[in-house]
């Protein structure tokens, strides 16, 4: 069973309480955070998320936010990560196809509930393609 780390700020909290609910079974998700609608910096929580998947805790992350930009950029930051905003599953396929991303960010108030399900079921369920990708994502890493 895959090993998924879930994260997101006070405007992820409802899908990702949505999230886990229907991956529950299919993967071992463990949540970092946050667990309430109370503002919180979305850092704190994304940070450990991403460390999880870097150092091999997880395979795979999701994290959530309201535009799902500053969870990406923060999972960005780590130099294992490769985290993809994706609003629609065909970016969501092609993060994993030819990116191989580990992450996958949410934009909670952009899209449906039943939209993000069907990216990340994308995202987790898509196999990196290799070969000439491959080079590429080695280059991405600056240092």
């Amino acid at each position: 069973m895959k090993k998924i780390a879930i994260a997101c700020d006070h405007a992820g909290f409802e899908y990702k309480e949505f999230l886990k609910e229907q991956l529950k079974g299919k993967y071992e998700i463990t949540d970092y955070g946050t667990h309430s609608l109370d503002s919180v910096d979305y850092p704190d929580f994304v940070h450990p998320a991403a460390s999880s998947v870097e150092n091999g805790e997880n395979e795979f992350g999701i994290l959530i936010c309201g535009s799902g930009q500053g969870v990406q950029l923060t999972a960005n930051k780590h130099k294992g990560i490769r985290c993809a905003l994706c609003w629609m599953p065909e970016l969501g396929a092609l993060a994993r196809q030819h990116n191989n991303c580990n992450m996958v960010a949410i934009p909670a108030r952009f899209i449906a509930k039943e939209l993000a399900l069907e990216i990340v079921n994308t995202f987790l369920t898509t196999d990196f393609e290799g070969g000439r990708h491959q080079g590429r994502v080695d280059k991405i890493a600056f240092c």
